[in-house]
């Protein structure tokens, strides 16, 4: 892909795959070709890797957890299921919005849990909506501890972000579909891999082992669920397309 972005004439070229087209800066087409550069040169650059919330660390792009936040509280899940601990910002950041609509609780899942990030998630002021559990997400073990958590009638949130190797997030998907209520959402998280293949900080073999190609696959065999965007609650713009790390994502449990 090749831009040139000439802001004396307000124009910008964009060529790609041989094909050329020249846009107006001051347009939605422009500012569509323009983000999913700064997207990429972000995540190369960990821009991501810059934020906290309410004290730990929160590796996300701000956008995905706003539009999150905009599913959460339309949706006001019991149980939100998040696979992938780190260092906890995101299941505080979950579990803040329950609190705050004095409804719901987080779960959350990891393979190793380290001392430090359980002892700080444990200390947290939203601790007393948080449950860790540690082991291999996709395992049968795992998942049933999950389950155990939740109660009849509870409606279920899923968002799968640990290994997002191709194989684990479809693995993943597979173990925890069952317990995605009906019009609720199951997210696999990081489909940007695909986008940043090529970049210093990628890796070739991301072009197809994504967290959006195991969504694809898990949508051959399941089509009780759909791929969509959630719907803005508010837009005074003409714009209509996420500016995301989590392209591919959404699975909405439709039957």
């Amino acid at each position: 892909m090749k831009l040139n972005i000439d802001t004396d004439n307000s124009r910008v070229t964009h060529e790609q795959n041989g094909v050329e087209r020249e846009l107006p800066l001051y347009s939605r087409e422009a500012f569509e070709v323009l983000s999913d550069l700064w997207v990429k040169v972000g995540w190369d650059q960990k821009y991501s890797y810059t934020f906290s919330w309410m004290g730990r660390p929160v590796i996300q792009l701000p956008g995905d957890l706003i539009r999150t936040q905009e599913v959460i509280y339309d949706l006001r899940p019991d149980v939100i299921v998040e696979t992938g601990v780190a260092h906890g910002g995101s299941l505080i950041f979950y579990a803040g919005l329950c609190s705050s609509m004095n409804h719901g609780r987080v779960v959350g899942v990891d393979i190793e849990i380290r001392p430090h990030n359980r002892q700080a998630i444990e200390a947290h002021e939203m601790a007393g909506l948080i449950t860790l559990i540690e082991g291999d997400s996709a395992s049968p073990e795992t998942v049933n501890r999950v389950r155990s958590l939740i109660k009849p009638g509870e409606s279920v949130l899923v968002i799968l972000d640990s290994c997002h190797t191709r194989q684990h997030v479809l693995a993943e998907l597979n173990a925890y579909h069952e317990l995605v209520t009906l019009g609720s959402w199951l997210v696999a998280t990081d489909g940007i891999m695909r986008d940043v293949h090529d970049v210093p900080q990628g890796s070739a073999d991301w072009k197809t082992d994504h967290p959006a190609a195991a969504a694809q696959d898990f949508l051959q065999i399941h089509d009780n669920f759909v791929l969509e965007q959630p719907e803005w609650p508010f837009n005074e713009s003409d714009l209509e397309k996420n500016i995301t790390h989590w392209p591919g994502a959404w699975l909405r449990r439709a039957a």
